[in-house]
């Protein structure tokens, strides 16, 4: 029997309940909410859309900014990540304009698909009762900050992709049609090209089709078919993208970046520092949303001990495990790695009410039946309440003090307009450290295609060679402004090495070269590196 017809009888085995808790069941009330759900949260986004861009907002953005202009990535801007994301922030801008509200406006709209494509996937699995509640759950733990949920980051795209993708590809093996294994092959492959972390879920598409066709005892030589046309699909759009970039002329800077780079810094961690960062990840991830992620855990468990959700098990649980995959990248753990594991936690959360539900109706305990679904309705309640210091901060500029602390976000947007304000268009600007997002507001081009200074200070095998890049960049440039970001948060610097010879360098470059023209203090008493208190400085060229 295959696995999709296993599905189908499971989700329909058991009685149903009748009379007054029928309505529970309801495909209309159930979307009609999940609706009402999908606004409210796309009315807290919308509020705070004004919410300064952060370090990685600012890298897309920018980067999205040039590719407007016809410029290509990883020609005025290096990093070790994949150009889908630069693509995607390109097109928010041209429709909703080049500023952090229009950026966070198309992530309100993506975010809401992303929900209602986890509805799909839920309700095509369990049901429409599921499928609510799963939808609930993604829009909640989506927004949260525990995962930075509010800033554009490329999780939410690889997201998009991929459950899009793996809910075409259920389509294609149940309908057995070759253009849906390639379409779904396609979104996985723009899932990869987001973010290199994208790739599980291609890994996961595979096994989970070999794995229904080994079901079906179907003759090999269709499962070959499938396979390498749903492979040719996530195949193409990298080879594309390949070929754009070597057209361009900037292919070798890309294969530098984000593979022979970014297999460095995906290497860089021991396992124990591994286990400590995801420690305290989980427990920051864990403190806001603890209801919900106990719902979830219910949900694993009822995978196995439930007849109805069994059928399921293969794909949730693999699910799962790729996803994880995911966000072990590196060993990192950094908090918005986590948006990829919420497909799957929104699938068993969705499942574990559903079932209980289930559960209870069976036996005929009636008002019991309500029990479930007011228990999420509770925890969900709880976690908005926990967050409610972000979610429902009076201001932008207040919500992105309580989640970013003494990073200078709000200060970059300040530099970012002085530098608009007082250097021609064609300016080009240097700046010492790390925040991207300045050169997005200044909409003024890099005097170096290092946006970042965070590898230079790296114990990784380029690192002098990416400081002498930079120094000689910035030498032959001449840029008429720099700016120098003195936040430690901007370098995480060590003392030591060349990282102390690069630092005399850039200090004797400034102080030959260059005035101070502005400066503003940073907030939040965060570290710094030189003088007496965090600051941003601008530096005009000597003589302009």
């Amino acid at each position: 029997m295959s696995a999709t017809k296993k599905r189908q009888q499971g989700k329909n085995s058991g009685s149903v309940p009748s009379g007054l808790f029928s309505w529970l069941q309801n495909v209309r009330w159930a979307s009609w909410f999940l609706l009402f759900v999908i606004l409210c949260f796309a009315f807290l986004r919308f509020r705070l859309r004004d919410v300064p861009l952060e370090r990685d907002e600012g890298e897309y953005a920018y980067s999205g900014q040039l590719m407007l202009q016809g410029i290509p990535p990883y020609l005025l801007a290096y990093n070790m990540k994949l150009p889908g994301t630069y693509a995607a922030y390109a097109l928010i801008m041209a429709i909703f304009g080049q500023t952090s509200a229009g950026i966070h406006t198309g992530l309100l709209l993506l975010n809401a698909a992303t929900t209602l494509l986890i509805f799909a996937l839920a309700r095509k699995l369990f049901g429409a009762f599921s499928a609510a509640f799963a939808g609930m759950t993604y829009a909640l733990l989506s927004a949260s900050p525990s995962v930075l949920g509010m800033a554009g980051h490329a999780t939410h795209f690889v997201v998009f992709a991929a459950v899009a993708g793996i809910l075409i590809l259920l389509s294609a093996i149940e309908s057995h049609r070759l253009a849906l294994f390639f379409c779904s092959g396609s979104c996985l492959g723009l899932a990869f090209l987001m973010k290199q972390p994208g790739i599980v879920f291609s890994a996961f598409s595979i096994a989970y089709l070999i794995y229904s066709e080994w079901e079906r005892l179907v003759d090999w030589r269709f499962l070959l078919v499938r396979a390498s046309v749903l492979c040719a699909g996530i195949a193409w759009p990298f080879a594309l993208t390949c070929l754009l970039l070597f057209r361009a002329g900037v292919f070798k800077n890309f294969w530098f970046w984000t593979f022979s780079y970014a297999r460095t810094y995906a290497t860089d961690l021991s396992r124990a520092e591994g286990f400590h960062e995801f420690r305290a990840t989980v427990a920051d991830l864990l403190r806001l949303n603890t209801a919900i992620w106990i719902i979830a855990a219910c949900g694993l468990i009822a995978l196995f001990w439930y007849r109805r959700a069994r059928s399921s098990a293969v794909f949730v649980t693999g699910l799962l495990v790729f996803s994880f995959a995911g966000v072990s990248a590196g060993l990192y753990f950094r908090s918005h790695y986590f948006i990829l594991l919420l497909p799957a936690m929104s699938l068993l959360c969705g499942l574990s009410v559903s079932t209980v539900q289930e559960f209870l109706a069976n036996r005929g305990l009636r008002f019991s039946q309500v029990i479930p679904p007011a228990v999420f309705a509770v925890a969900f309640a709880i976690s908005l309440f926990q967050q409610r210091s972000f979610l429902f901060a009076p201001d932008p500029a207040a919500a992105c003090r309580r989640i970013y602390s003494a990073n200078p976000f709000l200060e970059a947007q300040q530099i970012g307009e002085y530098l608009k304000a007082n250097s021609p268009p064609s300016a080009r600007v240097a700046i010492f450290g790390s925040e991207p997002e300045i050169y997005f507001y200044a909409v003024r081009r890099s005097a170096t295609g290092y946006i970042y200074t965070y590898g230079l200070m790296e114990d990784q095998k380029y690192a002098d060679r990416m400081q002498r890049e930079m120094i000689d960049e910035v030498t032959r440039s001449q840029p008429q402004f720099l700016v120098f970001v003195d936040d430690e948060l901007s370098w995480l610097w060590q003392p030591g090495g060349s990282r102390e010879t690069f630092f005399a360098w850039m200090q004797m470059y400034i102080n030959t070269q260059y005035v101070k023209a502005a400066q503003v203090e940073i907030e939040g008493s965060p570290g710094h590196l030189i003088e007496d208190s965090a600051r941003i400085y601008v530096f005009r060229r000597s003589g302009k």
